[in-house]
């Protein structure tokens, strides 16, 4: 694929080639080099050339050997072993990553573009096998289309010190720096790759950053993604805004804001999103019997502590903090905001307990602030309160109501292999309850219900879109028809997020009216408004009474203890905290 010059490309003339011989560069043809018009032989030294080669106005390469690309105008690249196109290549398109399930079965195709909500889609959804196939076979024409025999560097690109970069496109803007191998990948406007960095079939987007010894193979790295400190991953697609060190990811589908910065952390064959990898985080996808065909999935917001082990299968429900070794194949995903704790080899269910807690509002808030990316392709809803999390508290509540009422008496409860303790059993009712009024109301504040666009059916999280599951049901139809390609589908799945508050609120209306047994009057709405937000402000004192006794003086241990006075002990708590 040509690069476009912003200057008319000549012949090298002879009298330039004597005089860049003289300067240590040598071509197998020189018939094949072009430059700029603008050209001065002062640009090239010690440079060996190999088959077709173009250079852009202003662009200085030294000491490197370059074989098959065209190269950009204002771009640097010295001390590069090999830089070479040896055959026809995709450039990391068209290569197939089996996440979230090592076997393969659920393995997805990537392309430059490929979005977080196309990857569940082509991952996750595999219960609609003709849908997945359409998405496959586009995007593996997609990456025919883009095949050549020339490698690219687009304008303003820093590439020094690297070894082999091979069959890589390197999009505007982008730097590599000590690279030891980068071979069939893509890296996107913006990017940089780093020192030892090792990466096959790959894609790296935009603004992304893969530095100190880490490795890639088969996997894409979403916008302002950070890969650092030595991370290992394999068959593993991260999205927008991840962040991983030290540890190493296999066959995973970490959706936006998946972290993991510890060493000894494993993240294997599961589904992650918004995730926060304690050190130590371990999973284990098989039983030694069948091999490893199995997956566990940790929805949005979900925290592993220190240490903590979940054996595959599993599930979470949203904002779920796991404590301890977990094996018995829990699924909780209709008990958001809970705590699973390990007791005498028994998973511990805690519901809602995490909505007091402090951490809890935090992440909430955090994500926004730290999304710095331009791009943003993937879409991405930070609402706290959503018709997808509603929904698994109404169900939740529906739950814990029918098992207390079918055993009154009990001192504890089975639920989907966990243990509840009637006590928390009562508590996490009344808390669900006051979360559900205060999501009602918060979503009727924010959008016009009035809006038809949706109902109060169910809601699922679409690799961080919030979406109808009618409506994603009705675009896999279309896919599935053949009715729409790669760019319908993502424009289609963008213009819904302007909608998301009328929708969110139409589906607001639509359970309070369910739960009033009629719908819901002027004056209701202004009730539950109301409600909505005393109880908020309650939650909110609560949450402010957990982040105190984190931060008040009780942990006041440790600090100024050169000193005997309370008071030095109190400045140098009050100045670090």
């Amino acid at each position: 694929m040509p690069i476009m010059m912003s200057n008319e490309q000549r012949h090298i003339s002879t009298e330039e080639r004597q005089a860049l011989q003289l300067r240590g560069c040598h071509a197998e043809e020189w018939e094949s080099v072009m430059v700029a018009h603008d050209f001065c032989v002062e640009q090239l030294r010690n440079v060996r050339f190999e088959g077709s080669v173009s250079i852009g106005s202003a662009t200085r390469i030294y000491d490197s050997t370059i074989s098959n690309y065209h190269i950009g105008n204002n771009c640097t690249i010295d001390d590069v072993l090999r830089m070479e196109c040896r055959h026809s290549s995709t450039f990391g398109e068209g290569v197939v990553v089996a996440a979230a399930n090592e076997n393969g079965g659920r393995s997805s195709v990537i392309y430059r573009e490929l979005t977080a909500q196309v990857a569940y889609l082509m991952t996750v959804m595999r219960n609609r096998p003709t849908m997945v196939e359409r998405l496959k076979t586009m995007a593996s024409s997609r990456a025919e289309e883009h095949r050549s025999t020339i490698g690219r560097v687009e304008d303003g690109c820093t590439i020094v010190g690297a070894r082999f970069v091979r069959e890589v496109n390197i999009e505007a803007g982008a730097s590599i720096e000590g690279a030891s191998l980068l071979e069939n990948g893509t890296v996107g406007r913006g990017a940089m790759v780093g020192i030892d960095v090792r990466a096959r079939d790959f894609i790296i987007d935009n603004d992304a950053h893969v530095d100190g010894a880490s490795m890639l193979e088969r996997s894409f790295v979403g916008e302002k993604s950070i890969i650092d400190n030595g991370f290992t991953a394999v068959d593993t697609l991260f999205f927008a805004n991840c962040h991983m060190e030290n540890g190493e990811a296999a066959s995973v589908f970490a959706g936006p804001f998946t972290v993991s910065h510890h060493k000894s952390s494993l993240l294997i064959a599961g589904i992650f999103s918004f995730f926060n990898a304690g050190s130590g985080t371990n999973q284990s996808n098989h039983l030694f019997k069948s091999g490893a065909v199995h997956q566990a999935v940790h929805q949005r917001g979900t925290k592993f502590g220190s240490s903590a082990y979940v054996m595959s299968p599993a599930i979470e429900g949203p904002y779920t903090v796991v404590l301890g070794r977990h094996t018995r194949h829990h699924d909780t995903q209709d008990m958001p905001y809970s705590y699973l704790i390990e007791e005498d080899g028994h998973t511990i269910l805690m519901p809602a307990l995490a909505l007091k807690s402090y951490g809890t509002v935090r992440d909430i808030e955090k994500w926004k602030t730290r999304d710095k990316r331009t791009l943003k392709r993937d879409n991405i809803c930070f609402e706290e309160f959503n018709p997808f999390i509603t929904g698994k508290m109404l169900r939740g509540v529906d739950t814990l109501t029918r098992l207390r009422e079918n055993d009154p008496e009990a001192k504890s409860y089975s639920y989907n292999r966990t243990t509840i303790r009637a006590s928390m059993l009562s508590r996490a009712i009344k808390m669900y309850n006051s979360a559900i009024a205060a999501s009602i109301g918060a979503m009727l504040n924010a959008g016009d219900h009035n809006t038809k666009e949706a109902d109060g059916s169910e809601w699922i999280d679409l690799a961080g879109q919030y979406l109808p599951l009618s409506m994603v049901e009705h675009l896999m139809s279309l896919i599935a028809e053949g009715s729409m390609s790669l760019d319908d589908i993502t424009t289609h799945l963008r213009a819904l997020l302007p909608r998301y508050n009328d929708m969110a609120a139409a589906y607001a209306f639509n359970i309070l009216s369910a739960l009033l047994g009629h719908e819901a009057s002027a004056e209701e709405l202004d009730q539950i408004k109301s409600t909505a937000a005393n109880i908020l402000a309650r939650m909110r004192e609560i949450t402010e009474d957990d982040r105190q006794r984190d931060t008040g003086l009780d942990m006041m241990v440790g600090y100024g203890y050169d000193f005997r006075e309370t008071k030095e002990h109190e400045a140098d708590f009050l100045n670090t905290r």
